[in-house]
């Protein structure tokens, strides 16, 4: 009899970590290449799938992997795979919610501290031979200022504590949380984004991004900021309209933006690409050597509970998993 089959879709080039997790009771395969027959070939033996970023699972790639029990979501996000469709057929997705929690806290906090201090500007005077601390003019003090977020799950509490530890006032907006989280975390929350941007000169996005949330920051929400806010955005690109953003900034309405993704990455707004007032990270806020290595044992270790027939811990789909293939996955 065959043994289970796991297949990690994209990303890495080798399974070293997830071999040592599973290996004892399923085989491991990596898909290297770029061929998408290939790889469809390949998840149509599997039980598992342990996919990244780099692919989108769609109904049509989901519907022929009969044989699919469970597809983990190596990372926070999941908007590359249609959760619903997988539902229907079965299939129980879930994610790695928390395994950069403080990679992206620290490196929301990194861009905004960068732009307030005119870091790049700064060390790119010293490299052109002029020293002069009028490079720094115009930044402004944090403490006493308004840090508002938009989402507060586990990345927006610890930026919010970020906030907090600098003196910050720290407002969130996050219509998903239930009461008392801003009591708990001694910070102050607001309703609806109407009440957040008009008090918030800082701003940093926290949230997943989802039909509701695409373009959340538009011509129209940017607008109500205070004139010459600050934007980062360590979330997904797709929260921000870029055009907007880019006129935002032309106008001055948005005076610096620090930016980890983009809605068109690799390829980003060629306005924004190139605008003096916006520093850029290639989508590497989740990265840490630890984050990795936490991030893919957790997902190993839900693929091995699916495969043990065990509950697992992070389904996202559960509204549409009404006939699991696993059995057990749902407690």
């Amino acid at each position: 009899m065959r043994r289970p089959q796991v297949l990690i879709t994209d990303h890495l080039t080798e399974a070293g970590i997830e071999q040592s997790l599973l290996g004892s009771i399923a085989d491991v395969q990596v898909h290297h290449n770029e061929n998408k027959d290939d790889l469809l070939r390949l998840a149509a033996e599997a039980q598992v799938l342990l996919v990244f970023h780099h692919l989108q699972w769609t109904a049509a790639t989901l519907e022929p992997l009969s044989r699919c029990q469970a597809l983990i979501r190596c990372g926070v996000g999941y908007d590359n795979v249609d959760v619903e469709a997988a539902g229907r057929l079965g299939i129980v997705v879930c994610n790695v919610p928390d395994y950069g929690t403080e990679e992206v806290a620290d490196h929301a906090l990194m861009l905004l501290l960068a732009l307030v201090r005119r870091l790049r500007n700064c060390d790119e005077a010293i490299r052109s031979g002029r020293w002069h601390a009028s490079d720094a003019a115009g930044a402004p003090r944090l403490r006493g200022q308004t840090l508002g977020l938009i989402g507060c799950g586990r990345i927006g509490m610890a930026m919010a504590l970020r906030g907090k530890a600098l003196g910050m006032r720290v407002v969130y907006y996050d219509p998903g949380i239930t009461d008392g989280l801003d009591k708990a975390l001694g910070v102050e929350r607001a309703y609806s984004l109407e009440e957040l941007l008009p008090q918030s000169r800082f701003l940093s996005l926290h949230c997943p991004l989802t039909s509701q949330t695409r373009h959340l920051l538009n011509a129209q929400t940017l607008a109500l900021l205070p004139h010459g806010a600050y934007v980062v955005n360590t979330a997904r690109g797709g929260v921000i309209d870029s055009e907007a953003l880019y006129a935002a900034l032309q106008s001055g309405q948005v005076a610096y933006a620090g930016l980890d993704v983009e809605e068109s990455e690799p390829n980003p707004h060629p306005g924004l690409r190139t605008h003096p007032h916006v520093l850029w990270t290639p989508h590497t806020a989740f990265y840490s050597v630890e984050s990795i290595a936490e991030m893919r044992m957790k997902a190993a270790h839900e693929a091995r509970r699916v495969l043990l027939g065990e509950p697992v811990r992070n389904p996202v789909n559960r509204a549409w998993l009404t006939r699991p293939r696993a059995t057990g996955v749902l407690g």
